[in-house]
């Protein structure tokens, strides 16, 4: 026990600078830690940050595609409502032709074609 005692010189200082070192290393492995962790929490905001750009960009897009598609849409049923404006004009004005002719002509009128025989109401030509 003797030779214990003799070495307390040397082994005091020997251990506390293991427990100085021992204690630098625990702050530096839990500084890193925190500084990882933190890195991590930026990382993983950046990407939301990043997706949440990604999906408004999106929706703007679509939301730009369906007006488009609307105004289409709108753009189409005008002149679809006046090509059938104009059908039914011409229709009319082929029936009053047709009954001007009757009336100057004793024989019948002729047969209208077959592409506007339906519209016209009459018997399509042989």
């Amino acid at each position: 026990m003797e030779w214990l005692t003799s070495l307390a010189p040397v082994l005091s200082p020997l251990f506390g600078a293991t427990g100085v070192l021992g204690g630098a290393w625990l702050m530096h492995r839990s500084n890193n830690r925190r500084i990882n962790t933190v890195d991590s929490v930026q990382t993983m905001t950046q990407g939301f940050t990043q997706l949440l750009e990604q999906q408004r960009a999106t929706n703007a897009q679509t939301l730009e595609r369906v007006t488009t598609l609307e105004n289409r849409v709108e753009r189409l049923e005008e002149e679809q409502r006046q090509w059938r404006r104009w059908k039914a004009a011409a229709v009319e004005y082929i029936h009053q032709l047709r009954a001007m002719l009757a009336k100057l002509y004793t024989g019948p009128a002729p047969a209208p074609p077959r592409e506007i025989a339906d519209d016209v109401g009459d018997d399509p030509a042989p």
